[in-house]
């Protein structure tokens, strides 16, 4: 297992340098800059700003300098939109955010998702599981983007019970509409894979075995049908915590709760190269980190599997 662990991290460097050199080539190869706008500016003042910034230099030393800034000192850089803040201040200050709502959603998509999922497979073709799969359907065709702005008409116009934004050091009344609005399409997709694949679980012949062998039910669930089925929702949660983690762009725009999401997309239309970078490192980061820890989780749940 130590080998795998060390092979997969010596695997993980190079692509997180492919990771960064692709996205660095394909930022600065569209046209424009983080300091062209409608009114241009002047040429020698454009001239020293990006002399500063190192970007009049070619495109393959400006990747080996900023390479070599992140190897050296974990440094990402100035922002070029906002002024005497660097890259690592700005995700200092927005992951925080982030991690914790989505680490909230992640809770809960997977708390209400595997418990939902194995109710309808025990009782298959009941009122119980067509209940469950109903919500797990009408979650799934509600997400984040149409969620969002109905719990802020339903729970902040109409009823008055929540803030309809900001974050205020994530006090729970910030947190609840955020966490429910990211977490439901996921706990959908997440009730709906462990019911398949415990239904697959339940018809297997070690099962009828057990059944016939006079085991209490609870038995045969707890110990030869739980951990074998989650075996496809394991491999699920590993992205879908990073999506959790990450997607956020569309919670932070109708919360406003200033997470990563928010300075992406500010990122993103302002040009601004240095913090797109430091987000799109961190998330490649954070999905090859949790891969990796779904593979391990693999080989604990089913001892067959041997790296």
């Amino acid at each position: 297992m130590l080998n795998y662990i060390i092979k997969r991290i010596g695997i993980a460097i190079p692509t997180l340098l492919i990771l960064i050199v692709v996205t660095f080539y394909l930022m600065h190869s569209a046209p424009g800059g983080p300091f062209t706008s409608e009114k241009p500016l002047p040429a020698q003042v454009l001239a020293n700003i990006e002399a500063k910034y190192g970007l009049d230099q070619p495109i393959w030393r400006q990747m080996t300098t900023y390479l070599w800034g992140i190897l050296t000192e974990f440094d990402f850089g100035p922002s070029y939109k906002y002024h005497s803040r660097t890259v690592n201040e700005i995700i200092g200050q927005g992951f925080p955010i982030t991690l914790k709502y989505g680490f909230w959603s992640f809770i809960v998509a997977i708390g209400v998702g595997i418990p939902l999922g194995a109710i309808a497979a025990i009782r298959k073709n009941t009122w119980i599981d067509y209940f469950a799969v109903g919500i797990s359907i009408g979650a799934q065709v509600l997400p984040n983007f149409v969620m969002a702005p109905l719990l802020i008409i339903v729970f902040t116009l109409w009823l008055g019970w929540l803030p309809g934004g900001g974050w205020h050091g994530g006090d729970w009344q910030y947190l609840v509409m955020p966490v429910i609005a990211l977490s439901t399409s996921y706990m959908a997709s997440i009730a709906r894979i462990t019911r398949s694949s415990m239904l697959e679980v339940l018809n297997a012949n070690y099962i009828r075995t057990a059944r016939a062998k006079g085991l209490p039910t609870k038995t045969i669930f707890f110990r030869h049908v739980f951990k074998p089925s989650l075996l496809p929702v394991i491999s699920y949660l590993g992205p879908a915590f990073v999506g959790l983690i990450t997607g956020s762009v569309l919670i932070d725009i109708f919360f406003s709760t200033g997470g990563m999401g928010y300075f992406f997309v500010n990122a993103a239309f302002n040009r601004d190269y240095a913090v797109m970078m430091g987000i799109t490192i961190l998330v490649g980061s954070l999905t090859i980190l949790f891969s990796l820890i779904v593979d391990l989780l693999y080989a604990w749940i089913d001892p067959k599997i041997r790296y």
